[in-house]
């Protein structure tokens, strides 16, 4: 047991003397007791797990190999600080390969990260005082966001919705609001939307930024997870480089979600305060995980690869869930489907209601053993994600074929 006076010092960011006393349950939480009450409820039944958010399969060969190899040589054991400019260099050559972005110099454009998300709780800190403020996107990735109220900043939430493609409408933010902020967050394409931004967007955005004083950071975890056409970075768009950096990540488009590695690219102003402040907080990934993540960079096509196995898999589903009164369309890219979540399902004379997409996601675990991730706040939808576990193409088909069967119980109202 804990001294009580220990209460009284936690800090007003997490909740001050109130630390620890909250009842409320984060969804994920709550997605988390549904799985495990209803797989003891009905042992029969397999769950089918569409809430996950990480590849289901391993990373390549190639990189597996390199990791082993670079692991056991001595230079690699010490500190890793900033990177190590193999990783930088082919950081570099992806972006050109990849995305047709040339020039990127690998000295002072480009710095590993360990993962996008500790990128995103560093970068607040090198512009965010008390009452600046950050234009963020909902739904979607809150951790910058949470990270510039820590440093006494506020958050400025613009609306996805499907009237403006999933896409900000910039022109809807009040003047003085863009008068105080400093960060625009985006994230195309778009967790848990799917969207895919166009070069016209990013356009419009780096004008925006450039009228208003503010820089960009454009969350690109998903960006060559694509099902058609050629990937899109916004440093694609001439001037971008002046007031943007685009964070890249391994993590989903090579299958490498614990590995944690991924690189700051784009503005060398923004780009070197980001390394100043990663210099303060860590020590730099391990260097053989940095070896390998260049060996996985160097192979592109296992992305492709990675991209037409999710794409199979989003045909598939948007099939079955638009033969079940759905409005599914498959996106453009990323691994998750965003749907309008019923307000109804009705079976044997019985109907049960729901008044957002928690409630509808929290029913269907409960009943059919289906997860989901919940979003509600820009109208009630759900969340599938094709990152579901299954062996090869005839365990996709059994899979998919399962959740059809499930449905098929029902009558949905929309």
């Amino acid at each position: 047991m804990s001294d009580p006076y220990i209460q009284e010092l936690f800090a007003e960011r997490i909740g001050g003397n109130q630390y620890g006393k909250s009842t409320a349950i984060y969804k994920f939480e709550k997605i988390k007791r549904a799985k495990k009450a209803a797989m003891t409820e009905k042992p029969e039944v397999s769950l089918i797990d569409m809430g996950v958010g990480e590849p289901d399969e391993m990373a390549f060969p190639v990189v597996i190999e390199t990791l082993q190899e670079e692991a056991a040589k001595p230079e690699n054991r010490g500190y890793a600080d900033n990177g190590g400019d193999s990783f930088k260099q082919a950081a570099s050559r992806y972006m050109d390969e990849v995305f047709g972005v040339k020039g990127i110099d690998a000295e002072t454009e480009v710095i590993h990260s360990i993962g996008s998300k500790t990128a995103l709780t560093m970068l607040p800190a090198c512009f965010i005082n008390p009452g600046d403020v950050v234009l963020m996107t909902v739904p979607g990735y809150p951790v910058l966001g949470s990270h510039a109220k820590f440093y006494g900043g506020e958050v400025y939430n613009m609306p996805l919705e499907a009237t403006h493609h999933f896409l900000p409408d910039l022109k809807a933010v009040p003047s003085e609001v863009c008068a105080k902020a400093k960060i625009m967050v985006l994230n195309y394409p778009n967790n848990p939307t799917g969207a895919s931004a166009t070069r016209e967007f990013y356009r419009e955005a780096i004008d925006f930024a450039k009228t208003n004083d503010l820089i960009i950071v454009q969350d690109a975890a998903y960006a060559s997870l694509i099902f058609d056409g050629a990937p899109q970075s916004i440093l694609q768009v001439e001037g971008a480089k002046d007031v943007a950096v685009e964070l890249h990540s391994l993590s989903k488009s090579y299958n490498m979600t614990g590995w944690r590695i991924g690189f700051v690219v784009g503005n060398p102003l923004i780009v070197k305060a980001y390394g100043d402040m990663k210099d303060n907080s860590d020590s730099g990934q391990f260097l053989a995980i940095q070896k390998a993540g260049a060996a996985a960079l160097e192979h592109p096509e296992i992305t492709e690869a990675i991209a037409a196995k999710y794409s199979r898999r989003m045909d598939g589903l948007v099939e079955i869930l638009r033969a079940n009164g759905f409005d599914a369309s498959k996106p453009e890219g990323s691994f998750f489907l965003y749907v309008a979540a019923p307000k109804s399902a009705s079976v044997a004379g019985e109907t049960e209601t729901f008044e957002n997409g928690e409630a509808f996601s929290q029913w269907l675990i409960t009943n059919e053993l289906i997860s989901t991730v919940p979003w509600d706040d820009c109208g009630h939808f759900v969340r599938f994600s094709v990152t579901f576990a299954a062996e090869g193409e005839a365990g996709e088909q059994t899979i998919l074929e399962e959740i059809g069967k499930r449905l098929a119980k029902y009558q949905f109202g929309f």
